[in-house]
């Protein structure tokens, strides 16, 4: 019942992990904006670190309320078998 954080919060990451990792691998080329962090494509790495993070967290929050779907969480384990 109620919202689980780790949606919204995986949707955030996944939203700004990927505009960051599209940035810097447009911009991977240009060595000019990497000089201050020792050629390293910072917005690259932490993009695809934020997307990642947001990802986990959205798949184990819809996970957790798929499992808590009050309705019919595993239909497959009815027993309503016919009786012979």
């Amino acid at each position: 019942m109620g919202l689980d954080i780790r949606i919204p919060l995986g949707l955030i990451f996944l939203l700004i992990g990927g505009l960051m990792s599209a940035y810097g691998f447009f911009t991977r080329n240009s060595a000019a904006i990497y000089e201050k962090s020792m050629g390293i494509n910072l917005n690259l790495t932490w993009g695809l670190l934020m997307f990642f993070f947001g990802l986990v967290m959205f798949l184990v929050g819809r996970r957790q309320k798929w499992q808590d779907d009050p309705v019919d969480p595993r239909p497959w384990e009815k027993t309503n078998r016919p009786k012979h």
